[in-house]
């Protein structure tokens, strides 16, 4: 009987087509122009720029969207898997299509007018426009509602003055979703990072992350027109959007933890101590089973969550959950990887120590672990510990 090690439940029959096709596209892109040079962009510390327009050209942006803003129309079990093999190439460039698509597109489409989903949409999903989403500040981090950045109404639009910081794509956005607060209630602006007073600066001497753009965002009296105002109020708005980036993200861990699988089960089999393959060995063994054991209940966490969001059922608890869970895993696969590599595990030459780096900060962003338990200890007791 034929079975494939990293899809040990067959999984793969469950998927449709469709779904099956852009999974592949994404697959071969990743294989032929992500992994290639990934690690060279790692050490540096540089985005990849050169592969945005190729993203764009496969439908990576606006997934999701409706084909009449110039997405892709496909569905969310279909983001998943892309976000998937994103991952499995990097954090960083998963982390790029998760902003652009759930930070930036979904918050437009979702609550701007319009005027504006015009506008930009089109822009965003072929690349023309690169988004960011601002939120996260200096002083608060896992409390966004206490955030300081403020939004003053003004004649024919708004003045927005704050600070926010761990920005993925500052430096190279045309265009920031940020979150202010007016009259004391969280309000949502698109501002184009060209105005008077809006200011990138990039973060340097990360590592982890590193072939990411991420940047301190300054607001000094930045001038917003009307048109450019969301309508939704209150933390639900940029909530909305964190539950979208941590469903993808939920996804994209798993590719991480089938990267570092994939090198560690090739390394057992290959590397001889003793004379024979490390493999052979029970402690080995019990090592790459734990992986296969887990990326597998993962998988199947991802699939079940991907068919409830297509159904429009799925509850911002559940992500929570695949989102805690699956990155928590993906990051004790790196770390055992390493031990199965041995010193060979610290070079450049295998992707373990670059995945594992990075999914310390994916553990952190968009909900760190600790918080996505309490969501769900308060989704299960009935009481909130944030009170």
């Amino acid at each position: 009987m034929n079975f494939n090690v990293f899809d040990y439940y067959n999984i793969e029959e469950l998927f449709t087509e469709e779904e099956r096709l852009i999974r592949n596209t994404v697959r071969e892109f990743v294989d032929n122009e992500v992994i290639p040079i990934i690690e060279k962009h790692y050490r540096e510390g540089t985005f990849p720029m050169h592969l945005i327009p190729k993203m764009a050209e496969l439908g990576l942006f606006g997934i999701t969207l409706p084909q009449e803003y110039g997405g892709s129309g496909a569905n969310y079990t279909s983001y998943g898997l892309a976000m998937m093999e994103l991952e499995r190439g990097d954090s960083a460039i998963r982390s790029f299509a998760s902003v652009q698509n759930s930070l930036v597109i979904y918050p437009i489409y979702r609550y701007a007018k319009e005027e504006a989903k015009k506008k930009w949409l089109p822009k965003l999903a072929s690349a023309e426009a690169i988004g960011c989403f601002g939120l996260t500040e200096p002083d608060f981090g896992s409390n966004p509602g206490g955030m300081a950045s403020t939004a003053k109404k003004i004649d024919g639009g708004y003045l927005l003055n704050g600070t926010k910081m761990w920005i993925t794509n500052g430096n190279i956005a045309d265009v920031a979703i940020v979150w202010a607060k007016l009259d004391g209630v969280v309000n949502g602006f698109i501002v184009e990072t060209n105005r008077k007073g809006f200011k990138a600066i990039e973060m340097k001497g990360k590592h982890s992350l590193r072939a990411s753009v991420t940047s301190e965002l300054i607001l000094e009296d930045v001038e917003v027109p009307e048109e450019n105002h969301l309508e939704v109020t209150g933390l639900k708005g940029p909530l909305s959007c964190l539950t979208q980036a941590r469903y993808g993200i939920a996804w994209g861990a798993i590719g991480s933890a089938l990267a570092v699988f994939e090198s560690s089960l090739n390394y057992a089999k290959t590397r001889i101590q003793f004379g024979k393959p490390i493999g052979a060995f029970q402690i080995i063994q019990e090592k790459l089973v734990w992986m296969l054991n887990e990326i597998t209940k993962a998988q199947l966490i991802a699939y079940r969550l991907g068919r409830l969001k297509d159904e429009d059922r799925a509850r911002f608890q559940q992500v929570s959950l695949a989102k805690r869970n699956n990155v928590d895993i993906a990051l004790q696969c790196a770390r055992i990887a390493r031990e199965i590599h041995g010193a060979n595990g610290i070079l450049d030459e295998y992707p373990i120590m670059r995945h594992m780096a990075n999914l310390e900060s994916v553990k952190t962003y968009e909900g760190t672990h600790d918080i996505h338990t309490l969501i769900l200890g308060e989704d299960i007791t009935g009481f909130s510990a944030f009170a």
